[in-house]
């Protein structure tokens, strides 16, 4: 029997400089060519590959050893070639598209089979989670042969919630996802358009926005991460086309059009940032942590809510707001002309009188928003829930002043057409 490797590489920090010769790691499993791998979205060092002997493997990269002949789950639940996968955002559930029309949803620890569709009425080849509405969405073609999408219940895929043509085009349609903005992108292979859409957990749940049109087809598509966008521009997401007819791969941005040059708080809310929420044998063991997030602010950084143990705030840094709680989070703004030296606290001790000293003279950096009942959130979902009440409750505020000024011009010229009024009536 043939054995296929899964070769891991590592590029270094600084860029590739030579060419890689030693894989980091070579995951021997499959007895036939793999087509996909997919990482974990929230773990670090699980990948997930497919091939077409019809097996999914689930591997475990921080052990010893470069060779690793034993991943620790291997789902076999698919009667033909897996065609896409996809996680939840914090990794529990894995949805798949077969060739045999069924879509399926797994747990990737165990490889049991939790939910399975019929495949009479869509024959799905792209799958993905939409966590944040609580969707999934799938891709694929309709009985006469139309390239539709479909939207499901996670937790019923007897029928789907909604089906939609698109098109009689023959290419595979691709989605991209944003859960940031709520939007959907579709771009097919050996199209020159790309389609995005609007997604809401309520009926009719996806309503058509715009579409972008090239006369030059596209191979491929890449996309680069929200850290990477450029927020001065108001750039809410960008692709790579992989353009055949050139043979060159071309930037393509959307730009959402703003005229104030100030950071846009309701297109850039906190996103899922680079750093892994947990180690590979903590999700093993069944815990489920989602992404760490980050601020797209300048200047600005959240650190990662499920620190290691034994890890100090102190050591991260000397201006950061802690709260307790059952997990911890960092809450910091760099602040490179701070006047205070927060190092040496050895000598500091909690009481009343200091407490309220620290509430009334809030530090440079970082912005206080206490009172004197104010309890911090237990959890790190409820930090975000107060995060994003207070970005509302500005929005709002903001939309106040601007509603003031506005009134406050309609009122001048009231009065200066009342005062040309008198003049001329003497």
């Amino acid at each position: 029997m043939t054995i296929v490797k899964v070769k891991v590489w590592e590029i270094p920090d600084s860029g590739l400089k030579d060419n890689l010769i030693t894989a980091r790691k070579e995951l021997l499993g499959h007895s036939r060519r793999v087509g996909l791998i997919e990482w974990h979205p929230t773990a670090r060092d699980v990948l997930l590959s497919s091939a077409y002997d019809y097996q999914v493997c689930v591997w475990r990269l921080d052990g010893a050893g470069v060779v690793v002949k034993t991943p620790v789950c291997v789902i076999r639940v698919h009667t033909d070639l897996v065609l896409s996968v996809g996680f939840s955002e914090d990794g529990s559930r894995l949805a798949t598209t077969c060739k045999d029309k069924r879509v399926r949803i797994i747990d990737p620890r165990t490889g049991h089979l939790l939910q399975e569709s019929c495949g009479q009425s869509h024959k799905a080849s792209k799958v993905l989670f939409l966590t944040d509405l609580n969707l999934l969405l799938t891709t694929g073609n309709s009985r006469w042969n139309q390239r539709q999408f479909a939207l499901w219940d996670p937790e019923d895929l007897t029928e789907p919630l909604l089906g939609e043509d698109v098109d009689g085009g023959s290419g595979v349609l691709f989605p991209f996802y944003d859960p940031d903005t709520h939007m959907l992108y579709l771009a097919g292979k050996g199209d020159g358009n790309i389609r995005y859409y609007e997604v809401s957990a309520e009926k009719p749940y996806i309503h058509f926005l715009a579409e972008y049109r090239s006369v030059l087809p596209q191979r491929g598509m890449g996309v680069m991460p929200k850290r990477g966008l450029d927020t001065k521009q108001c750039e809410i997401f960008r692709f790579y086309r992989l353009v055949c007819v050139k043979d060159l791969v071309e930037p393509l941005s959307f730009i959402v059009p703003r005229k104030s040059d100030g950071f846009q708080e309701d297109i850039y809310p906190m996103t899922a940032g680079h750093e892994a929420a947990m180690e590979a044998r903590e999700w093993l063991t069944g815990q489920n942590k989602g992404p760490v997030l980050m601020s797209l602010r300048p200047s600005t950084k959240v650190q990662n809510p499920y620190p290691a143990p034994g890890d100090s705030g102190l050591e991260r840094s000397a201006s950061s707001a802690y709260l307790s709680g059952p997990n911890k989070l960092f809450l910091q703004e760099v602040n490179q002309n701070s006047e205070h030296d927060l190092t040496d606290l050895s000598g500091w001790q909690e009481d009343e009188t200091q407490w309220v000293s620290t509430r009334s003279t809030p530090t440079r950096g970082v912005r206080w928003c206490e009172s004197a009942a104010f309890t911090p959130p237990a959890a790190e979902k409820e930090l975000l829930q107060v995060f994003y009440s207070q970005q509302e409750e500005i929005r709002s505020l903001r939309e106040q002043l601007e509603h003031r000024d506005s009134r406050i011009q309609q009122l001048e010229l009231e009065m200066k057409n009342i005062r040309n009024q008198l003049r001329a009536s003497f």
